[in-house]
């Protein structure tokens, strides 16, 4: 009786331990979307003056995106980039993901393009409904992004 009662504070102890632990991986830093990675698939689209700006396959693909976050697969990649089916941005992250690599901004910085280098009076929609977050908003699969300048 006398070794069961240091072995239930010894488990007490292991559980608090364990769940204010579990606590502070979940609640410590509210800007991580995922621990264990991503694969979205928004879509953006930039009108200036009406008229439709073609947005280039593979920004975030090749050589000169040594020094930037990257991901294995047989060729320099950013977690953030085009292919050839575009409108779409590809976002693969394989582990850690927070708000700030998915937004906006991050998607022109890959691409070395000033979100505000398109023209003045700049209006976004995001799925149909006006936002003002601009180079700020987080991106979301299946969002459809549409920048318009004057």
């Amino acid at each position: 009786m006398k070794a069961i009662l240091p072995l239930a504070g010894i488990a007490v102890l292991l559980l608090i331990g364990g769940s204010l632990w579990s606590s502070s991986l979940h609640s410590g830093d509210l800007d991580v979307i995922s621990q264990n990675g991503i694969h979205w698939h928004p879509q953006l689209e930039i009108f200036v003056k009406g008229e439709k700006v073609d947005i280039p396959e593979n920004i975030g693909i090749g050589p000169q995106y040594a020094g930037m976050p990257t991901f294995d697969t047989g060729m320099r990649m950013t977690a953030m980039h085009t292919h050839e089916d575009m409108p779409v941005i590809h976002l693969e992250f394989p582990g850690l993901v927070r708000e700030s690599d998915i937004t906006l901004g991050t998607f022109f910085k890959v691409w070395g393009k000033d979100i505000r280098s398109f023209g003045v009076n700049m209006m976004m929609t995001v799925n149909g409904a006006e936002n003002t977050e601009f180079e700020h908003y987080v991106m979301r699969d299946g969002d459809i992004v549409e920048l318009r300048f004057d």
